[in-house]
């Protein structure tokens, strides 16, 4: 019996692999866009108030609060104002994404050592010379690894944006769920599943590299 509901799986795939390249690829961008946009807004806001105790407080405690509201409830509130579509998908990835994204760049820029920090300041740099030459690069590595954690997010997060007709490969797990019991029911949402899961390992492979290659020497574990 596994069998046969490999070869039809197998069949599946065979007769729908542009639909599912076509998914996979609008899951991707969705992604990476949103992805984009939250690390320059996380790592400006972890700018302005990693030494700055009370917006620091503020900014981390907002963003910890916003990751907790479901997400299907943020897209209902959404989808009136933005419509359907890659709005209203785009704009909660990003809302999801900024806690780890700050909060990495905070601590990364906090556990820089204060004697390098005099030590470029005593060179005569300026602040801001000093926190982007000095303590942006050091702090680099945290920060990675929140734009990596917010990847992860936002890969499975983006699969429940097929409730407002968003891009991505939730489309086929939310077909086969509303269609349990029909033929290819099992097999839509299994394909969905399985392609977020893969997805997810692939940029998490491609976090490593990034983070191998972009990290100063010296500091490379």
């Amino acid at each position: 019996m596994t069998g046969l509901h490999l070869v039809r799986l197998d069949d599946f795939l065979a007769r729908r692999w542009e639909d599912v390249v076509d998914l996979t690829l609008q899951h991707l961008a969705a992604v990476a866009v949103s992805l984009a946009l939250a690390t320059a807004i996380g790592v400006l806001i972890g700018l302005l108030v990693w030494d700055r105790p009370v917006p620091r407080a503020v900014s981390l405690t907002a963003a910890g609060i916003a990751i907790t509201i479901p997400s299907l409830a943020l897209l209902a509130l959404l989808s009136p104002v933005l419509g359907l579509g890659w709005a209203p998908t785009i704009v909660a990835l990003v809302f999801y994404s900024l806690l780890p994204i700050v909060r990495n760049t905070v601590v990364g820029l906090r556990e820089v050592p204060s004697h390098l920090v005099e030590s470029a300041q005593g060179m005569g740099m300026t602040p801001a010379r000093v926190l982007l030459s000095v303590q942006l690069p050091l702090a680099w590595p945290v920060i990675v690894t929140g734009i990596r954690v917010a990847a992860q997010l936002t890969i499975g997060i983006a699969a429940i944006a097929a409730y407002v007709a968003g891009p991505g490969l939730g489309v086929y797990i939310f077909r086969g769920l509303s269609s349990l019991g029909s033929v290819n029911a099992l097999n839509f949402a299994l394909t969905g599943t399985l392609c977020v899961v893969l997805l997810a390992l692939l940029v998490d492979g491609l976090f490593v590299l990034i983070a191998r290659h972009s990290t100063p020497r010296g500091l490379r574990v």
